[in-house]
This record gives structure tokens, sequence and C-alpha cells, in this order.
């Protein structure tokens, strides 16, 4: 045998390795593109950049409610939601209540219509699954004003 041959012989698996490594590298990063395409979009608000431009209506609702001084306290147990709001005196707030709850990764929805329970108290039973949910409610007063009410709660 020449020294050509035996050359030739000991270095053809040089290509088809190279080769394979690349087809490691494609395969992998089509695995990578196909999770992340599929599993989260990136979007987390709608309309974003006007949301963005509207910020400072946020900021002035945010303070009309904080000048209000309702303090509302929101609980969740043995399947009944508890909402209870008083004023900066400590006198409950009467009024019309009504929300929903909100898982905050599915979006899924469930309607809420507390029912008064006393003076600037509501109650209503919810059959929940387990895990993190977010209640949204409003509170209108009789005059007209109100406040929004965002609390996470967590279902055993």
């Amino acid at each position: 045998m020449s020294a050509t041959t035996m050359t030739e012989r000991r270095s053809g698996w040089i290509p088809w390795a190279f080769a394979g490594g690349l087809l490691l590298v494609v395969a992998v990063n089509g695995v990578l593109i196909f999770t992340a395409v599929g599993s989260f979009t990136g979007v987390t608000v709608g309309k974003s950049y006007d949301k963005g431009r509207a910020y400072n209506h946020v900021l002035a609702e945010a303070a009309r409610q904080d000048a209000l001084g309702w303090v509302p306290e929101v609980a969740l147990a043995g399947g009944v939601l508890r909402v209870q709001v008083r004023d900066r005196e400590g006198q409950p707030v009467q009024g019309r209540l009504e929300g929903v709850l909100r898982r905050p990764v599915e979006g899924a929805e469930v309607a809420v219509a507390p029912a008064v329970a006393g003076p600037g108290l509501w109650v209503a039973p919810v059959e929940l699954r387990a895990g993190q949910w977010d209640a949204r409610l409003r509170l209108t007063a009789g005059d007209g004003r109100h406040i929004d009410i965002v609390k996470r709660l967590f279902a055993p």
C-alpha cells in the first residue's frame, strides 16, 4: 500500500464528522425555534403603543382614586370571595360591586356578582381551580364615585 492511499483512508471520516456536526447544530436550532414560536407570543398588552401614549390618563385616574381614601380588603377562603371597603375615617363604603376573577397566565375569567353582606361588605361563593387568580373589581358608590380594585389571590 502506498502512503497516499493510507492517508486518504484515515482522513476520509473528517468531512462526514464536519457535516454531522453542522446537522446537529441545525437540528437543535430547529427544536429551539419551534419551541419559542409555539409557546409565548411575547405580546402581553394589546395596542401597547396607544396605551403607553395614554399613560398620563392612567396616572391621573390613580391619583383620583388615591384621593378618595377608600381602602379595599379582598380575601379568598373556603370558596368564598370576601370584599370589604372602608373610607379614610374607617367608615364602610356602600355601593355596587361587580367584576371578574381572572387567571393571569391563561386569561380565563370567572364573573362574580358579590352580594351585600353588611355595610361595606360583599361576599360571593366561587368555584376556582387551584392557583393564582386576579380579582378585578369595581365599586361604584351611589353618588357615582368609583374605585377599581385589583388584587392577586391564591386558590388552594
